[in-house]
């Protein structure tokens, strides 16, 4: 079973999509427990890569899996190739720990065609793990295109009243900067090939990094893979068809955009943009953290001004992950672990709001906050936990966004973006402001409405949906060395591959002669 556990756990969720087929369709609690028990089960079958205490001292990809499975002729050859590190491990993780919540959150959000949209959860988990574990650059692609589907119809069908709108657009922005990473890769297989690298490897990424790519054709290269991964932060200006999705969508839609979706730009841009082509890395990095310092200002005014709760939480990830890649882009050890906890964090924290918003749109069918005010009397669970989340998002020390925002601020002064860190500050007070503020007229503000008065308080399985998160609001924040011991050694292997230009580092080549083994 160890052999073969990312594949186990990758295609574990299609397995039970096509058991799911044969459940009635009108059964809407059976397929919903069916559901949750696949994707419980699923979080059980990754558990291991959790403890496994490799991670602490090697680089190195672990649990590799290796298979021939397309050949054309002479020109092309496609592996099953995948492998995960201390970069991708909590990823991973994260989204394997996200979908039993967000199936949970279904329960009453959810009764239109459950039978649909339970099929394409799982199906899009698949797709959301494969891209995670893929060290084989087409695989990846291949993922990273499934992805869009389960999405785009989840936005579509169970969506709010502009979710035609939202969906389309979604799809359009995604798919144009896909297009443009696909022709990237086709180059670079093509260029390995022209510079003598075995035809057996394939689209390997272990290989790719030991390319000798000219700076000139890195540059072109390089703006392809980061405009598609720009636009899957979104990074700035690229980011405007996040709000519509994340207004639109299901609750449990939202959750997933926020705490595993919008991850694979950030994780694109660590896997595959700055290690492929550092040349161009180095070249980019004063522009990219313009455009990161840009969205973390922006991000946060414009949530300032929402009177929608959910809208006010979308622009807030802008900003969130503005700072990630500030911290990317740092190129040391503190802004590269504060950018990939922060990662972990913002799928905690803005997720668990998503859900906080899904609760008292069920409960009141509005999302203004001018439609709330004094809930914290009637909602007391509600409003403790809603404050937690929000100290959370935040970044109140103790909790785990303080630990990403830190290190990010910390790791751009030490290095030559110090006057990025010190403008990026502010987006810390100004995201203080606008969800201290949201939150004071939602919990504590004028009663506007009667129906306010009669709102009840969390049921058992909301709040049992939200306690693995609090723990992890905690957890990370008062202890984060369980997460930063098991990142640190792919982190400093990367910086030192990009810095440094010596892309065959031992570890990375290592894990590319096992895998010339297994060709031979």
């Amino acid at each position: 079973m160890t052999d073969h556990l990312l594949s186990l756990m990758t295609f574990f969720p299609i397995l039970g999509m096509v058991l799911l087929l044969f459940i009635p369709r009108d059964n809407h609690g059976l397929l919903k427990s069916f559901t949750l028990v696949v994707t419980v089960i699923t979080f059980l079958i990754s558990l291991p890569l959790a403890f496994d205490d490799v991670f602490k001292t090697s680089a190195a990809f672990h649990y590799t899996e290796f298979a021939r499975w397309i050949s054309v002729g002479d020109f092309f050859q496609m592996n099953y190739n995948v492998g995960v590190d201390g970069i991708s491990l909590w990823l991973v993780l994260l989204t394997t720990f996200i979908m039993p919540i967000t199936v949970l959150s279904t329960w009453k959000a959810v009764d239109k065609n459950v039978k649909g949209f339970m099929a394409l959860m799982l199906l899009l988990e698949t797709a959301m793990l494969g891209a995670f574990i893929s060290l084989d650059l087409f695989l990846f692609y291949i993922f990273w295109e499934l992805m869009l589907i389960p999405m785009y119809f989840m936005i579509g069908i169970w969506g709010g009243k502009n979710r035609i709108y939202a969906a389309v657009k979604f799809f359009i922005f995604t798919a144009v900067g896909s297009l443009l990473m696909l022709v990237a890769i086709i180059y670079v297989y093509y260029f390995s090939l022209q510079s003598g690298v075995a035809f057996e490897n394939g689209f390997s990424i272990l290989h790719f990094y030991r390319l000798d790519i000219p700076v000139d054709l890195q540059i072109w290269l390089f703006l392809a893979f980061a405009f598609s991964f720009a636009i899957k932060v979104p990074m700035f200006p690229v980011h405007t068809w996040l709000p519509d999705a994340h207004t639109e969508a299901p609750t449990a839609g939202s959750v997933i955009l926020a705490a595993i979706l919008l991850k694979m730009g950030t994780y694109g841009y660590l896997r595959f943009a700055m290690p492929l082509f550092p040349d161009a890395t180095l070249k980019f990095i004063p522009f990219l953290s313009v455009l990161a310092v840009i969205g973390i200002i922006y991000g946060a005014l414009v949530a300032m001004m929402q009177d929608d709760v959910k809208k006010l939480v979308a622009y807030s990830s802008v900003s969130h992950l503005g700072f990630v890649m500030l911290g990317l882009f740092a190129l040391n050890l503190q802004g590269l672990s504060g950018g990939m906890i922060q990662m972990i964090n913002h799928g905690i924290s803005t997720g668990a709001l998503f859900l906080i918003v899904g609760f008292i749109y069920e409960r009141r069918h509005t999302r203004l906050i001018a439609d709330f005010g004094g809930l914290a009397k009637q909602m007391p669970i509600f409003a403790t936990i809603f404050m937690i989340v929000t100290f959370s998002s935040i970044g109140l020390p103790g909790t785990n966004g303080f630990v990403g925002e830190f290190l990010i601020l910390l790791g751009a002064f030490e290095s030559d973006l110090r006057w990025f860190a010190v403008i990026a500050t502010t987006g810390v007070i100004f995201a203080a402001v606008y969800m201290l503020w949201m939150f004071q007229r939602v919990m504590f503000g004028e009663v506007k409405n009667p129906a306010n008065e009669n709102i009840k308080d969390l049921n058992a399985r909301e709040i049992a949906l939200m306690m693995p998160l609090l723990l992890f609001v905690f957890w990370i924040g008062l202890y984060p060395n369980t997460f930063f011991e098991k990142m640190n050694p792919a982190l400093e292997n990367m910086i030192d591959q990009i810095k440094n230009n010596q892309v065959a580092q031992v570890e990375i080549v290592q894990t590319a002669a096992h895998t010339d083994a297994l060709l031979k």
